[in-house]
């Protein structure tokens, strides 16, 4: 993935937060109560939204990936019938 560089700078808060301006988040389908792993590469912090629920329904049930996706077994057989 490209570096994109959008000139917007946060100051770190004395309990070590930052907050992802607005823009950004829309942009990455981030709301209120997401969960962001954090890792570290080279010199880079890197944030990556963890998908903990199916992308239609919400349910954080029987969750199975499909392409990068979560998808709960109860839309998966749907998808597969009007296949």
């Amino acid at each position: 993935m490209e570096r994109k560089v959008t000139g917007m700078t946060r100051k770190v808060d004395d309990l070590g937060r930052i907050v992802l301006p607005a823009e950004i988040r829309r942009g990455f389908g981030i709301a209120e109560g997401d969960r962001l792993e954090i890792s570290v590469s080279n010199e880079q912090i890197i944030l990556h939204k963890v998908e903990d629920r199916c992308v239609f329904c919400n349910t954080e049930n029987d969750l199975w990936d499909y392409h990068g996706k979560m998808v709960c077994l109860d839309c998966r057989r749907s998808i597969t019938k009007s296949a």
